[in-house]
């Protein structure tokens, strides 16, 4: 099982929220805005939606 966290970069306010929840680091700060650069290491837990209060990060199940 394989997830992606995607982030909507209108949406996203770089809080960095998601960035500090993450356990296994999958984003990173960019311009003032979260980026997903460890995709790959995704667990699905979904800590980032949780956290992330405009709903900028979804984790889709592939």
């Amino acid at each position: 099982m394989a997830f992606v966290p995607t982030v909507d970069e209108e949406k996203c306010e770089g809080c960095e929220e998601c960035v500090d929840v993450c356990p296994v680091e999958v984003f990173e700060m960019e311009n003032d805005k979260s980026v997903p650069v460890n995709a790959d290491e995704c667990l699905g837990c979904e800590s980032c939606v949780e956290v992330c209060e405009p709903g900028a990060i979804t984790v889709e199940e592939i």
